[in-house]
């Protein structure tokens, strides 16, 4: 526990550090790289600067689906592709075969111990991490400007509900119990997000109101997953959630796996969250910021949350406080979340109350299982609602945003 009580006073400070930088945010070409790759998983590398580095295995291949015309049957054939061992269905072009066959493998290093304790961890921690990744990381995520003007003028950005439905489906499947198990869907998710970024890239580059670098480099990448994991696990630090280092551990590593899913290279993948922590303090700043479109898709997001939970006039005010809790204020300046005089204090004052109630009762038998089965119900309620009851299954786009 000694070392967990140290990791605990560098990461909360790292965040403290982190928030005093938010608030003077550098252009994204203004610092140069200086995170080692010694600190990656891979433990060396070659030090390029991943603002400049996309995938160089997906982005070529699936430029060229678009420009065949494939992507319509492509989507068709890999509907029913829904589990982790499910083969991969007839038909598919044969390029796309081959590198989904490569894609869909889990790394050398993947270590099926730490996946199974993460799942455990999940089963007792699911509220917390579904409001961290989810209300917390779509609230961060609107303040990275490449991200909100990417999804804002890709496809997804005509249909919102939508977009947040297929996030969610990711989402829930790294926070999944079956996660990467044989039953499991993370690794479909993560190979079929792979697939939507290289198509994101190619065609961002056509549209008339992109106009920047090609989007959702290795930086990028790097910059959401920080949003996810690395936020969450120093949140729970901050709320002082107990956290063994075989759980702290497992929840690092279902992240670098999924992050090394997704195509991020295992040079930029941090190998231990202390040097998460310092990359995350890194690239974050640098990269975030207000934008007129990260504001318009905080308003529906925060819309959404709103209906989820209890449509009517109070819930929108409490979905605003408690996001405002979450990523604090200078992120919900940038998103332009309006502050709530009678809800922000106290959700600031209830919350950690609730976490203390909520972690007194954790350690009684079938408190973990019962927590999972509420948790999983609400996760179930929230694809439902966005989804409108009807399947939903991650497809590569094949056109930018409609009029945009």
């Amino acid at each position: 526990m000694a070392e967990l009580s140290r990791r605990r006073m560098l990461v909360t400070g790292g965040a403290l550090g982190a928030l005093g930088a938010l608030g003077m945010a550098m252009p994204a070409h203004a610092a140069a790289w200086t995170w080692a790759p010694g600190g990656s998983i891979a433990g060396a590398g070659t030090g390029a600067d991943p603002r400049w580095v996309w995938d160089e295995e997906a982005d070529p291949l699936v430029a060229s689906l678009l420009d065949r015309g494939d992507v319509p049957e492509v989507n068709r054939l890999l509907w029913d592709w829904n589990r982790n061992d499910q083969p991969l269905p007839a038909g598919l072009p044969a390029d796309l075969r081959d590198f989904m066959e490569r894609a869909r493998r889990l790394p050398s290093w993947a270590d099926r111990a730490k996946l199974e304790t993460a799942a455990t961890f999940t089963k007792a921690r699911g509220l917390y991490l579904n409001l961290l990744n989810g209300v917390g990381g779509g609230m961060l995520s609107t303040a990275i400007p490449k991200e909100a003007r990417a999804v804002y003028y890709s496809k997804g950005g005509a249909d919102m509900e939508d977009r947040v439905a297929k996030t969610s489906i990711f989402g829930f499947a790294v926070g999944d119990l079956d996660a990467y198990r044989p039953q499991g869907s993370c690794v479909v998710e993560a190979v079929k997000t792979r697939l939507v970024h290289a198509a994101v890239r190619h065609l961002l580059q056509q549209s008339p109101h992109w106009g920047g670098d090609i989007p959702i480099s290795q930086e990028d990448m790097l910059v959401t997953w920080h949003t996810l994991p690395t936020f969450a696990m120093r949140k729970l630090l901050e709320w002082r959630v107990p956290i063994t280092d075989a759980e702290s551990q497992a929840y690092l590593h279902v992240w670098q796996v999924t992050a090394h899913m997704l195509g991020i290279k295992d040079e930029y993948i941090p190998a231990t969250w202390d040097a998460a922590g310092a990359q995350s303090d890194e690239i974050l700043p640098r990269n975030m910021g207000p934008t007129p479109e990260g504001v318009e898709l905080t308003d529906i997001l925060l819309g959404q949350l709103a209906e989820q939970t209890s449509p009517g006039s109070i819930s929108r005010p409490l979905c605003n406080a408690l996001a405002r809790y979450l990523v604090g204020d200078v992120v919900a300046d940038w998103d332009d979340i309006p502050r709530e005089p009678v809800w922000d204090p106290v959700i600031a004052s209830a919350w950690p109350k609730l976490v203390r109630f909520r972690e007194g009762i954790i350690p009684l038998p079938l408190v973990p299982s019962v927590a999972w089965v509420i948790d999983e119900a609400v996760r179930k309620y929230i694809l439902f609602y966005l989804t409108k009851g009807q399947e939903t299954k991650i497809e590569i786009p094949a056109t930018n945003r409609p009029g945009r």
